[in-house]
C-alpha cells in the first residue's frame, strides 16, 4: 500500500512538472508576438488601424497635405482618431482609435525589444 502511494505521488509529480512547463513555454497573451523586425505600417496593421484609400483627387490632395510618415490625431465631434499618413508609399492612411494605439505601442515595444536581442 505504502509502494502505491509513493508510485502514485510520483506520477503526480510528474504530470504537474509537464503542465508546468507547458505553461511556461506557451504563448498565451492577447497581442500578437512580433517575429523579426517590422516596418511602422505592418505595425499599425497589426494593431487593427484601417487603411483608408481616397477615391477622389480632393481626398488625394487632402492626404498629401496631412503630415507624413508620423501617428497624429484628428478628432471628429466627441470622437478621437490616430492617423498615419503615407502618400508616397500605399498611397493611403491608417486609421484607429484609442484601443487601436494602444495595441500598435505594445506592438512597437515588443518590436524594440526583439531588434534589441
Amino acid at each position: 500500500m505504502r509502494n502505491t502511494r509513493y508510485w502514485l505521488m510520483g506520477i503526480l509529480l510528474v504530470v504537474l512538472g509537464l503542465a508546468l512547463l507547458g505553461c511556461a513555454t506557451s504563448n498565451n497573451s492577447l497581442t500578437p508576438q512580433v517575429q523579426g523586425p517590422q516596418t511602422l505600417e505592418q505595425l499599425l496593421s497589426a494593431a487593427g488601424f484601417k487603411q483608408i484609400y481616397p477615391s477622389t483627387p480632393a481626398q488625394k490632395a487632402k492626404l498629401n497635405n496631412m503630415p507624413q510618415k508620423q501617428i497624429f490625431l484628428i478628432s471628429k465631434g466627441p470622437k478621437v482618431y490616430y492617423v498615419y499618413a503615407d502618400a508616397s508609399g500605399c498611397g493611403c492612411l491608417y486609421a484607429g482609435n484609442q484601443q487601436k494605439y494602444q495595441a500598435f505601442m505594445n506592438l512597437a515595444t515588443q518590436a524594440q525589444f526583439a531588434a534589441e536581442r
